[in-house]
């Protein structure tokens, strides 16, 4: 009797050994490995469900003639969901959508199959953790329980496949999760590796052949990556982030990947009683109830894919009684803003390797670009010396460790947008842009050009600041 191998599986990484670990050497995850049946693998089934071999087909480039075209994308409906995608979805793109539990993800989905089945496209919603009346009591609550779209409650790829298939092929099917599916070609168990990899194959498939534009819903891990092995993100044409704070109203839609359009594209969207809405003008929204007197707060023009973004950026330096002064980071690259702190130090004058520094994006959005560090060091300056910076004032650019103040791309979208708000003034580096400028700006080269602005509008010596700090009258 020939001996049974027994193959583990790294339900991280996909990494396979033949015998069980509790740390995958690839990685480093701790008990993330199974055991799954040997060749579990994609069409690893019996010979009689796999399909028969055929000739494939080419194509010229330029098409044939006489070629009835269709529309290159399709609406949604939603103009933030469209701006992320690109335009619309694209006919036979497989989009992979993650978001931690309770962000709003499936309350999306059904507001935009609703939009798209009210125009007369075919909307197939297959769910695979909820049964078709829990689905209808959300489409209840959202007011959209008269829409033509198609239920089902499946985890069966070949049965979906199958239902899909009949009539005219849907324009849009969403698959709430790809996680519940499974797939008669292999013999593992819904939720494993091999499982998630073949169920998204074979949706992939279907997608491609028939036109049909497929979104998988993804669950997220403890860090917020998308659940599963990280083959099916390289897989699939685009990856979405559904991001926000249980603590806000408002959630963000981010473009990760997209073979069809612009990557790290966001849409703003808010929590209501009635289901997700637009927000058209999220720097509005970001900068909604603002102190303007207070000390330690800036304005950051930044840029979100092609969108112009407004923030208030707020930053407490405090004196610490540690041995170690603590550096908490909300909302930025804790690492960013060592780098920061460091140039303050040792080109500004500024000490603050004796003090506390808590930093945080209002509103609970997250920035990424390096264009926020001039706005991140005029809070911090700000708080040191207990002096508010001037309201009408925002700040952008990137901090060199030399202390210059480098150019960032962009430079007329950002002014646009803050004049569009009201603002009248704005501190950046010296760009090459010769466009008309939209408010009145002033261009620092350096570190201490910053601090030294600052400074003068600041509390003097012995000066009465609300939170005067003498430790700051030495950089004067």
């Amino acid at each position: 009797m020939a001996k049974i191998h027994q193959t583990f599986v790294c339900q991280s990484c996909g990494a396979v050994y033949n015998r069980w670990r509790g740390r995958c050497e690839a990685c480093n995850g701790w008990n993330t490995i199974v055991e799954e049946t040997p060749g579990g693998g994609v069409q690893a089934g019996p010979a009689a469900t796999r399909p028969s071999r055929a000739r494939g087909r080419v194509f010229p480039l330029e098409g044939l003639t006489g070629e009835v075209k269709q529309a290159p994308r399709l609406p949604s409906g939603i103009a933030e969901l469209d701006r992320v995608t690109g335009g619309g979805f694209v006919r036979g793109s497989v989009i992979l959508l993650g978001g931690d539990p309770g962000i709003g993800k499936s309350t999306l989905l059904m507001q935009a199959s609703a939009a798209m089945a009210a125009t007369g496209q075919r909307v197939a919603y297959i769910s695979g953790e909820e049964a078709v009346g829990q689905v209808r009591l959300r489409a209840e609550r959202l007011g959209l329980a008269d829409r033509p779209v198609e239920l089902a409650a499946e985890t069966n790829v070949e049965d979906i496949v199958e239902t899909l298939s009949q009539g005219r092929p849907p324009a849009l099917a969403i698959i709430d999760s790809i996680q519940t599916m499974w797939t008669e070609t292999v013999d593992s168990a819904p939720g494993t590796v091999t499982q998630v990899r073949s169920s998204a194959q074979s949706l992939i498939r279907f997608a491609k052949t028939t036109g049909t534009a497929v979104i998988l819903v993804g669950h997220v891990t403890k860090d917020g990556q998308i659940a599963g092995p990280r083959v099916v993100e390289h897989m699939v044409d685009a990856v979405a982030s559904f991001e926000g704070d249980q603590g806000h109203h408002f959630r963000i839609l981010r473009a990760v990947k997209n073979r069809f359009g612009p990557t790290d594209e966001i849409g703003v969207f808010e929590m209501t009683d009635g289901g997700l809405a637009e927000v058209p003008n999220p720097s509005a929204l970001f900068l909604a109830g603002r102190d303007h007197q207070a000390a330690g707060t800036a304005v950051f023009a930044g840029m979100e894919g092609t969108r112009p973004l407004l923030v208030e950026i707020q930053a407490l330096v405090a004196p610490s009684a540690l041995g170690m002064p603590r550096r908490a980071v909300v909302g930025w690259d804790p690492n960013r803003l060592s780098m920061v702190l460091a140039v303050l130090e040792a080109h500004g004058g500024i000490r603050l390797s004796g003090h506390d520094v808590y930093l945080n994006v209002a509103g609970g959005l997250r920035i990424s670009e390096p264009a926020a560090d001039l706005a991140v060091a005029a809070a911090l300056v700000s708080s040191l010396s207990g002096a508010a910076l001037p309201p009408e004032t925002v700040y952008f650019g990137e901090i060199g460790l030399s202390g210059a103040i480098r150019p960032v791309a962009q430079a007329s979208a950002r002014l646009k947008e803050a004049q569009k708000l009201g603002f009248a003034k704005a501190l950046m580096p010296q760009g090459r842009e010769t466009a008309d400028r939209a408010i009145a700006t002033e261009s620092l080269r350096h570190i201490a050009d910053l601090v030294a602005g600052i400074a003068a509008n600041g509390p003097k010596r012995g000066g009465r600041g609300r939170n005067h700090n003498p430790r700051y009258e030495e950089a004067d």
